[in-house]
């Protein structure tokens, strides 16, 4: 069983600030690479200019409290 395998939220995070840079809206299914893979995407989707940021970020569980502070700023 991977990490992510039933992690309830899943984001991507900047590697070196540990700052929530998104996060994932859909239940991931499959190994984690599958999931990473997944979700990278996803981000790369909805910004193609976010490659850069890719680059320094990775995919980790997010906590409640994470996610709502994510959508008070945003919203």
């Amino acid at each position: 069983m991977g990490e992510f395998e039933n992690a309830g939220k899943l984001g991507l995070r900047d590697k070196e600030t540990n700052k929530v840079l998104a996060v994932y809206p859909y239940k991931a299914e499959g190994t984690d690479a599958e999931i990473n893979k997944i979700v990278r995407d996803w981000y790369y989707q909805q910004n193609c200019a976010a490659e850069d940021q890719l680059l320094t970020a990775y995919v980790d569980i997010l906590t409640e409290q994470e996610i709502v502070s994510r959508k008070k700023f945003k919203g």
